[in-house]
C-alpha cells in the first residue's frame, strides 16, 4: 500500500509534510520543470503565481485564524511563509523566491519523499490499493484533466484567475507616492499613489477603452473575487473606487486629507526591490497595460518587470463529489486537495493539503476518521467544498460565514465577536489535535 500525491504545489507539499511526519513514504509526481504551464516561471515547488500576500494576520480575520490553526498543526507553508515574511502591514507577505527555496528544500530533503518528475496522464498507473491525493493546482495539464474527468465521471468547471503587474521600486515618483497601511496598522508598508478626481476620471476611462487580449469562449466566467482591473472599472465609475482604489484610512501627509482614490503597491521580495500593484490583476495587452497604468500617479516612469497575465483555473464541483475528508464519495482511496476543490486562496489550498494529508494518513493506519468541526476554519473549509446543499457552488475563501455561528453570549461589536469565535475554534482545534493523537 503506497501514497501517491500529484502536484507540488501549495496543497500537495503541505499534505506530503503531514503525511511523512506521521512516518508516512510518500510517492511525489510533478511535471515541472519538464513540463511547465502558462504562469510558473521556476522549478520550484509552491511556486506563488499571482499575489505575495497571505492576506490577513490577526485572528480576528479569517483568514488570520485559518493561518493561527495550521501554525498549531505544524504547517510547512505557515513556517516557510513566516520564516520568509515581508513587510506588508496587518497581512503575511513573503518574498516569494525565498519562500519556495524553503519549500523546495523541505520536500526534496526529506527521506521518506520520493519525487518522480513527470506528467500523471493515467490514474489506471496505481495499485487498487493505492492511496492518491490530486493537488496539481487549477492549471491542471490537459491529459491529466481528462484522467480526473474519467475518474469522476462528472463536467469539470472553470473560472479564471490573474497575476498583478510588479513593478521596481526605484522608477516610482517618491514626490507623489507615500508609505502608509490601512488606518496606520502595523508598520508603514504600502506605496500609496493618490488620485485626484481629475486624475481618478481620466484613469477610469482610458482603463475601459483599453484594448485587451482576445478572450476564448471558456474565460467568460469570471471568477469575482479575482476580478480583472478592467472588468471592474467597466461595472461603473466609481466601482474601483469601493474595491482596491478605496482611499478610506489613507490620508496624504501631504494633505492631511484623504484622496480621491489611491492605488496601493505591496512589497514583492525580501529585498524591498520589487512592488506589485495590489487588486490589478488584468487581462490588458502589455503595452496597454504600460500605457494606462503608467498614467497612475508616481507610476509614470514605472519598470514593469513582470506584466498581469490571465490564465484558466479550473475546479470540481465538489459538493457531489467529495466527502468532508477530501475523499472521493465512490472511490474514498482517491483524495483532492487545494484550489481544484473549490477553496479559493493560497491559505485555504494550503489548508486543504493539511487535511487531506491527516485524513489520509489515518485511514493508511487503519485509524477512524477524526474531522475538524465546522468551529474551526479548517472544518469550515471542508464543511463548504462537501455540502450537498450547496446548489450554486463556486470557489470560496474562508470567512466567519461559513464557520459554526456563535452559539455563547451576545456581544456586539463585530471585531470583539469575531475574536470569541476564533478563540472558541482554537479549543475545538486543541480537542482535535487530542484526538489525532490515539
Amino acid at each position: 500500500m503506497t501514497i501517491h500525491i500529484i502536484g507540488a504545489g501549495l496543497a500537495g507539499c503541505e499534505a506530503a509534510w503531514q503525511l511523512t511526519r506521521r512516518g508516512i513514504p510518500v510517492i511525489f509526481h510533478e511535471m515541472r520543470p519538464g513540463k511547465s504551464d502558462p504562469a510558473h516561471h521556476t522549478a520550484l515547488f509552491s511556486e506563488l503565481v499571482c499575489s505575495n500576500s497571505l492576506r490577513a494576520n490577526n485572528i480576528e480575520n479569517a483568514v488570520g485564524l485559518l493561518k493561527e490553526e495550521m501554525r498549531r498543526l505544524d504547517s510547512l507553508i505557515l513556517a516557510a511563509a513566516d520564516a520568509h515574511q515581508v513587510p506588508a502591514g496587518g497581512a503575511l507577505a513573503v518574498d516569494r523566491e525565498g519562500f519556495a527555496q524553503a519549500v523546495t528544500a523541505a520536500i526534496r530533503e526529506n527521506p521518506l519523499v520520493t519525487l518522480v518528475e513527470e506528467e500523471v496522464t493515467d490514474y489506471s498507473r496505481f495499485a487498487p490499493e493505492d492511496y492518491v491525493i490530486t493537488a496539481s493546482g487549477p492549471l491542471t495539464s490537459g491529459a491529466l484533466s481528462e484522467a480526473i474527468q474519467q475518474l469522476v465521471k462528472k463536467d469539470y468547471f472553470h473560472f479564471f484567475d490573474a497575476a498583478a503587474p510588479i513593478v521596481t521600486v526605484d522608477s516610482l515618483d517618491q514626490e507623489k507616492v507615500y508609505k502608509a497601511s490601512r488606518y496606520d496598522k502595523g508598520e508603514a508598508a504600502y506605496y500609496n499613489c493618490p488620485f485626484t478626481k481629475e486624475e481618478y476620471i481620466r484613469f477610469w476611462q482610458e482603463l475601459c477603452r483599453a484594448e485587451t487580449a482576445p478572450v476564448k469562449d471558456f474565460e467568460h466566467n469570471v471568477f469575482e473575487a479575482c476580478m480583472p482591473i478592467e472588468e471592474m472599472a467597466l461595472r461603473g465609475e466609481d466601482t474601483m473606487r469601493f474595491g482596491p482604489l478605496k482611499p478610506v484610512g489613507l490620508p496624504d501627509p501631504r494633505t492631511g486629507e484623504d484622496p480621491y482614490a489611491v492605488v496601493q503597491l505591496r512589497q514583492d521580495n525580501g529585498a524591498g526591490t520589487l512592488y506589485n500593484i495590489v487588486g490589478f490583476q488584468t487581462h490588458l495587452k502589455w503595452p496597454e497595460q504600460k500605457r494606462v497604468f503608467r498614467m497612475i500617479p508616481g507610476l509614470e516612469n514605472a519598470e514593469f518587470v513582470r506584466y498581469g497575465v490571465m490564465h484558466k483555473n479550473s475546479y470540481l464541483n465538489s459538493p457531489l463529489l467529495l466527502n468532508p475528508d477530501y475523499s472521493l464519495r465512490e472511490r474514498p482511496h482517491f483524495y483532492f486537495a487545494g484550489q481544484m476543490t473549490g477553496v479559493e486562496g493560497y491559505v485555504e489550498s494550503a489548508a486543504s493539503g493539511l487535511a487531506a494529508g491527516i485524513y489520509a494518513a489515518r485511514a493508511m493506519a487503519g485509524k477512524p476518521p477524526v474531522l475538524f468541526p465546522r468551529e474551526t476554519a479548517i472544518g469550515a473549509l471542508s464543511h463548504y467544498i462537501s455540502n450537498p446543499e450547496v446548489k450554486h457552488f463556486q470557489p470560496m475563501n474562508i470567512n466567519f460565514g461559513l464557520i459554526a455561528p456563535w452559539d455563547g453570549p451576545r456581544i456586539r461589536g463585530k471585531k470583539e465577536k469575531n475574536a470569541a469565535i476564533a478563540a472558541r475554534s482554537l479549543k475545538f482545534l486543541e480537542i482535535v489535535k487530542n484526538n489525532l493523537h490515539d
